[in-house]
Order: C-alpha cells, then structure tokens, then sequence
C-alpha cells in the first residue's frame, strides 16, 4: 500500500537496511521493540539518539545488535533532516522517484520480480550521495515495494488490483 507518512517511510528504510543478510522474518519479530528503541522512527527524535544510548540499544536482545546498522539508522535519520529541508519531506523526496504515483508491474510470478531497477539503482546513489548508509539498489527496491511505490505483486494476487486502493 502506498505510504505517505515520513516516520513510515522511514521505518521501512531502516527495517530494510537491518534486514540485510538476514530473513525478513527475522526483522518482523522485532519491529515493535525497534519502534520502542528508536522513537517510532521520527527521523528528528532518531537523529537526537546520542552515543551512550546507542550503547544501551546495542545491549538490547530485542533487536539485531549490529553497531554498523544501528549507526546507519541514525546517521540516516540525520540526513532526512537535510531532504526535509529541500524538499519540504521525505515523502516528497522518495516518490519523485516514481514521478509521485505508485509504478504498476504485471509480474506473473516471484520469479519476474527482480532485486533491483534502474529506479532503485537513482533512489540508491542519490541516497548515498546524500549520507545514507545499508541504501543499496536491491535495499532500495524492497523499501520500494514495500512503501507502495512499487506494486509487484502477481497479477493473479487478489493485492495486485487493490495495492493502492485504500478502503
């Protein structure tokens, strides 16, 4: 479904960039103790994290303690401050991406999905240009399909003609 909502989009950013090398599912076990430890992924509040919390969150079994990640989320949360700044949101940033609507694929299948496009290839550099850090392209188009920008699912999926439909 697609988000418009920054701490949302950034929420995703970050699960995304934690899940990497590791199984989605294992992130979604812990998304609610990652919402708790980083203020609801309110880019401003996580941009405030200071160096001796980040040392209490790493202790915290309920997340992934990956000092590289937990840095990143933050460092990342700093440079959404500077895209709010340019754009007025994250929001407005991210979906210029798509050109402001969600892209539509007609995938048969998981197999037609592919890890990344020439669209999460430009969101993934202009991101690392910008700070960012765990922003690959394959990074980049899972948050992609995941904030809605992107619907990939199976033209046989009952989600494929109601993604982007809100009731």
């Amino acid at each position: 479904m697609p988000l418009h909502n920054d701490a949302s989009l950034f929420e995703l950013l970050s699960l995304e960039g934690a899940q990497a090398g590791l199984s989605w599912e294992t992130v979604l076990r812990k998304r609610e103790r990652y919402r708790a430890l980083f203020a609801g992924f309110e880019p401003a509040a996580v941009a405030r994290i200071t160096p001796a919390r980040v040392q209490r969150i790493l202790q915290d079994p309920g997340i992934i303690r990956n000092r590289a990640k937990v840095e990143a989320t933050i460092g990342n949360a700093k440079a959404v401050r500077g895209i709010v700044q340019e754009f007025g949101s994250f929001d407005a940033y991210v979906w210029r991406f798509v050109g402001g609507k969600p892209i539509v694929n007609r995938r048969r299948g998981k197999g037609d999905v592919p890890s990344s496009t020439p669209k999460s290839v430009a969101l993934s550099k202009d991101l690392l240009r910008r700070g960012f850090r765990f922003v690959g392209p394959t990074i980049c188009y899972a948050f992609m399909q995941a904030a809605g920008l992107v619907n990939d699912h199976a033209v046989s999926c009952a989600w494929h003609d109601r993604a982007g439909v809100r009731t």
